[in-house]
């Protein structure tokens, strides 16, 4: 051990990024956090955002603050979005949850697609996703359908099992771009092309991969995209999502949640809708403001960084990760459970082990390292390049040895806590 803690505190000093790690909250540096990719740290910046918005925009401007800056907010917030999955101005808008938004954008889809009944999914995908889909499937009825593509080991799905099941009759693929299990990463290229070959139209779920991974929407030819900002965006706790519509399709494609952010002009208060141009046809209700304002520092760190040094990095310390387990943990009867490939695993770690919720919870309460668990026994190490250092890694390591060596974690085995 006493080797990786020499390199880490090499690749610590050398690390380019590292003076981003003082842009953020860090209360105690004895706690090593790898759940960036459930809720990112506070950035600071967030702190006199949040301030300013709630002390001088509500506080002083009042209701005047409306035509000053916040009813243009969703859309200058997109705009900056859009920087970071390689989209256009007036192509993003930051609004709604995720599921809300891919509920607007699977029901515009499938309306569209007059004709075609099925959609394609795979059980990798985010569960809500899956439950996102097969409610708007029920409340559409006429004949629509979800296919699930099975994974054959919980970790990876080759591109050709996907392909397989798109057909004429397919109207949607609807995909997440990285598993919230295994990390593993879908060929976005490649997958949107078969789709399009059939004629079905392309939703990807951003979530896990916005703000650690380059992503190109219109290299890619993406149509449709939808993602959070409190994983690695650190937009804070229930930050609203984002929504993306290639600009080609925008007025082609209806929100079906009409309500009057989305009207050509709410206050002309006219009793029969008209839908907005562009990207702004996809609001609905009155938008967050407080909470939504908080996403723009995070954002702005990413942009600052660089989408492709803070690839690298995660890249090296998912590596660098991996290299510890291979060399100690896998001894002691932890499977690892990503992609050891890094060029098809985003920015988390996926162990596994059949204490995995007790081991977890024992980190947490005894070690001081806050991973988190996922059904049926997966413990993820969310790496969030943005703050997280080498020397974090061997620690976790170190902490965990120590919990799997005196079985400390069976004083956790009958805990059922409702977050994992």
């Amino acid at each position: 051990m006493e080797d990786f803690k020499r390199r880490a505190l090499a690749l610590d000093h050398e690390d380019p990024l590292a003076s981003f790690r003082e842009e953020f909250v860090i209360e105690d540096s004895d706690t090593v956090y790898f759940d960036g990719n459930s809720l990112g740290r506070l950035p600071k910046r967030a702190i006199s955002s949040v301030r300013d918005s709630v002390e001088h925009q509500w506080g002083d401007r009042l209701v005047r603050a409306w035509g000053e800056s916040w009813v243009d907010a969703p859309l200058r917030i997109g705009n900056k979005a859009a920087r970071l999955i390689g989209a256009s101005e007036g192509e993003v808008i930051v609004c709604d949850s995720t599921s809300v938004n891919l509920f607007k954008l699977i029901c515009a889809a499938l309306r569209r697609q007059s004709g075609r009944h099925k959609v394609v999914s795979d059980d990798l995908n985010f569960p809500s996703d899956l439950y996102v889909l097969e409610g708007a499937i029920r409340f559409l009825g006429v004949g629509n359908e979800l296919e699930i593509v099975r994974s054959k080991n919980e970790i990876s799905i080759p591109a050709r099992d996907v392909e397989e099941a798109l057909d004429k009759r397919t109207a949607v693929m609807a995909l997440s771009h990285a598993s919230f299990k295994s990390g593993f990463l879908h060929d976005m290229s490649a997958l949107t092309r078969a789709a399009h070959r059939v004629g079905a139209l392309v939703i990807w779920d951003l979530s896990h991969s916005v703000g650690v991974i380059p992503i190109d929407l219109h290299d890619a030819d993406v149509d449709m995209a939808v993602g959070c900002t409190y994983k690695y965006l650190n937009g804070g706790p229930g930050s609203p999502a984002f929504l993306y519509v290639r600009k080609d399709l925008q007025e082609e494609l209806g929100n079906p949640i009409w309500a009057w952010f989305g009207e050509r002009n709410p206050f002309d208060f006219e009793l029969e809708y008209r839908p907005a141009d562009g990207i702004k046809r996809f609001l609905a209700g009155t938008p967050p403001i407080l909470s939504l304002l908080a996403v723009e520092s995070g954002i702005d760190l990413i942009l600052k960084a660089g989408l492709d040094h803070l690839r690298q990095k995660s890249m090296w310390q998912t590596e660098f990760l991996i290299e510890l387990w291979d060399r100690f943990l896998r001894e002691k009867g932890v499977a690892l459970k990503s992609p050891t490939d890094s060029a098809i695993r985003g920015s988390h770690v996926s162990f596994g082990h059949a204490e995995a919720l007790a081991i977890s919870l024992a980190l947490i309460g005894d070690q001081r390292v806050i991973p988190d668990f996922r059904q049926p026994d997966n413990l993820r190490f969310g790496i969030a390049p943005m703050y997280n250092t080498y020397s974090e890694i061997v620690t976790a390591v170190e902490r965990l040895l120590i919990i799997l060596q005196t079985k400390s974690f069976e004083r956790y085995r009958s805990a059922r806590p409702t977050v994992t």
